[in-house]
């Protein structure tokens, strides 16, 4: 996925000379072809990540398209006073490129973990967020980068995750995707977790449990069309995200519901990581698994909130 969005900024280089690269301490050999081909467009600053941000928020000033590029949780958290006042208050054309969403640095320590970036971001007047699935969902996306208004942040996985996306299928900022039609339930899905989501759905369907699952690449602005149509159909809705429980998609989704009323609407079953910091290091798979958001006890889960709907029906 990250490699897919890199290319991507190099093709949106040659189509436009308004692009610039800007990374911070990423690894050698980092978009060579673009810094071969572009060399007065290409910027490698260290670790200063704060001043990353300045910088492209001048230059997107000056008229150019900055794409900047480092790991998540530095340039969401650390970064979050310059992205709300150098871009967001100015509603500057600068995209944020986020490595290792989620989990996917577990190994490395709660330091490195970008488990509230979704939050951090939503919160930030004018930011459009996105969370692609797999690369080809990812090209898809970045193509549409190029023109669109604003500050927009891009969160990236590990890199090869499985497929999932129809490379046919097309796709546009603020649109859901079904995946995987359904009427028990619907998962409703962001980033990589579309991938667990259709496991838990083909499990499910094993026990004879229909679930549809959707996948929303764009977290903020969400598809309220989407969610009301979903709300209307379905009587379990359950959000999935490698993200903290608190200000993400299945907030995003609550909140879109809170706002539509009147109750009673759908169970909301959210899924995601706790309000708190791991207390032990292993993979992204590992901490995935001990916080049941493996595909079996995503399965799991939605079976037992099903029937617990079934048996309260008078």
């Amino acid at each position: 996925m990250r490699k897919s969005s890199l290319d991507a900024v190099f093709r949106l280089a040659q189509q436009d000379e308004r692009v610039i690269f800007l990374g911070s301490d990423l690894g050698v050999g980092t978009l060579q072809a673009f810094r071969d081909a572009f060399p007065e467009r290409f910027f490698m600053e260290g670790i200063a990540e704060q001043n990353l941000i300045g910088m492209a928020a001048g230059l997107a000033m000056e008229g150019f398209i900055p794409y900047v590029n480092t790991i998540a949780s530095f340039l969401t958290r650390r970064c979050l006073e310059q992205i709300t006042i150098d871009l967001c208050l100015h509603h500057l054309p600068v995209r944020l490129i986020g490595n290792g969403g989620g989990l996917v640095y577990a190994p490395l320590g709660p330091t490195h973990l970008a488990t509230d970036d979704l939050a951090l971001m939503r919160a930030q007047p004018h930011m459009t967020v996105l969370a692609p699935c797999d690369a080809i969902q990812m090209r898809a996306c970045m193509a549409q980068t190029l023109h669109h208004p604003g500050p927009i942040y891009i969160r990236l996985a590990k890199g090869g995750d499985r497929v999932v996306f129809p490379e046919e299928m097309p796709v546009t900022l603020g649109q859901g995707i079904t995946l995987r039609p359904g009427d028990q339930a619907l998962l409703i899905t962001t980033g990589v977790m579309a991938q667990r989501a259709l496991e838990a759905a083909l499990i499910l369907e094993h026990h004879h449990i229909s679930c549809g699952v959707v996948h929303l690449h764009t977290v903020k602005p969400l598809d309220d069309t989407l969610i009301f149509n979903a709300a209307r159909t379905f009587p379990l809705l359950v959000t999935l995200e490698e993200h903290s429980l608190v200000g993400g998609l299945g907030s995003a989704v609550a909140e879109r519901l809170a706002d539509q009323g009147p109750y009673p609407g759908p169970r909301l079953l959210r899924l995601g990581l706790p309000d708190s910091f791991p207390h032990h290091y292993g993979s992204q798979e590992a901490h995935l698994a001990a916080l049941g958001l493996d595909p079996e006890a995503i399965a799991r889960r939605v079976a037992l909130t099903l029937d617990t709907l079934t048996r309260s029906q008078p």
